[in-house]
């Protein structure tokens, strides 16, 4: 290795880890289910994002197992020279039905959709007002665009109207975008959009919801647009196959005129080897369970509501969640490390959370009760946070 490589490197690595900011990443020795199994040992797990459990649905191994055979497991190109199958085309009609939009674009994950779909709209002319605590993947898709960035407090509808008014009368950009998270992955609260269109239609701005944690979660699954009735006030919808559709992709959902674009300029559908076929096939699956019946759902929200009730009662931070996320909120980052740390060694999986995933100063184990998730075993993993809690002097 390069000298100077390796003077970066290892004096950026050890600032992480005095900081209390290193994440230790273990492998997984089962399916990513309630219960999963590292190194020969059986946990608990809080940490997942399979909100509805059906990443380890057998309908959608099945789909999946038979179109690997009849397709193979791979596309073999990117969908503008002979990548697009018929499973990826049904797949996106799927999604605009689900959605209830004009059509809707898949891309390889939630992470290519925030930096196609940003980059392929606006550009160094334009303006993009952006929520304080937006994922990383929208931060990236606007540095991308070229765009004006302008930071709106979190969840501030008052600095939303102000910053939206002095943006579009400054006559300096053509264009001006508000971009949001339907459902904020660290806090657990819910975009306000009603109120966001209000503003839009007041000062014509373009808006863009990234709903990867709304999607199977809002709307009695259809997404937090939804859950407001406004999918027709939305220009872009976003959102992932890989979270509660528990598969892998992600998707655009809007207007014709919207998706025909991102066909021909989002990068990473023009530069990128299309979804496998199979979790083409498969996503498209999920997609109908959730169009079938409201049941993980009802059953998600269930379990999201037991464990907040229980870990607010026994003195913990939760936060402001609005839905089956639920935060630990401890502060210190080193805290919070020890903390996730000794719910592991009880029998809990439940991953800290530190800087720069959330402010500095905020540590928090996230915690995610999913629908695949019993009553015994989310009561287990309460009495192990009692009893965590009270050894650490947090309750």
């Amino acid at each position: 290795m390069v000298q100077s490589l390796h003077e970066f490197l290892s004096a950026a690595i050890a600032e992480k880890k005095e900081k209390n900011l290193y994440n230790e990443i273990e492998a997984l020795t089962s399916a990513n289910g309630p219960i999963i199994e590292i190194n020969g040992q059986e946990l608990i797990n809080l940490s997942s994002n399979n909100y509805l459990g059906l990443a380890t649905s057998e309908r959608l191994k099945e789909v999946a197992k038979k179109t690997v055979d009849k397709y193979g497991v791979g596309a073999g190109a990117v969908r503008t020279i002979n990548g697009t199958m018929d499973v990826h085309n049904t797949l996106e009609k799927k999604i605009a039905e689900f959605k209830k939009t004009e059509a809707a674009i898949a891309f390889q994950s939630g992470f290519n959709c925030n930096m196609a779909a940003i980059s392929a709209i606006m550009n160094k002319e334009d303006a993009i007002l952006s929520d304080a605590l937006n994922h990383a993947s929208i931060i990236d898709g606007c540095r991308l665009s070229r765009a004006k960035i302008i930071p709106v407090k979190h969840q501030d509808m008052d600095d939303l109207r102000a910053k939206a008014k002095e943006a579009t009368e400054s006559g300096l950009y053509k264009k001006v975008m508000y971009i949001t998270d339907g459902v904020f992955s660290m806090d657990g609260d819910v975009a306000k959009i009603p109120e966001i269109v209000k503003i839009a239609e007041e000062f014509n701005l373009i808006t863009y919801v990234d709903d990867a944690h709304g999607s199977g979660v809002m709307g009695k699954g259809a997404g937090t647009v939804k859950h407001f009735g406004l999918s027709d006030k939305i220009d872009l919808q976003i959102g992932t196959l890989s979270k509660a559709l528990g598969v892998v992709g992600g998707y655009v959902a809007g207007t014709q005129e919207l998706i025909d674009w991102l066909k021909v300029a989002g990068r990473p559908f023009l530069f990128s080897t299309s979804l496998t076929p199979g979790d083409a096939a498969a996503a498209t699956e999920s997609i109908n369970i959730l169009m079938e019946s409201t049941e993980l759902h009802d059953r998600l929200w269930e379990n999201g509501n037991y464990l907040k009730a229980e870990l607010k009662a026994l003195g913990f931070n939760i936060g402001n969640s609005e839905t089956p996320i639920t935060p630990v909120i401890l502060g210190e980052e080193k805290l919070a490390q020890a903390f996730s740390k000794r719910l592991r060694e009880e029998g809990v999986y439940a991953k800290s959370i530190v800087f720069p995933t959330v402010p500095l100063g905020t540590g928090r184990v996230r915690n995610m009760p999913t629908a695949a998730h019993t009553k015994e075993m989310l009561d287990q993993a309460i009495a192990v946070y009692e009893k965590v809690g009270k050894e650490l002097g947090v309750i």
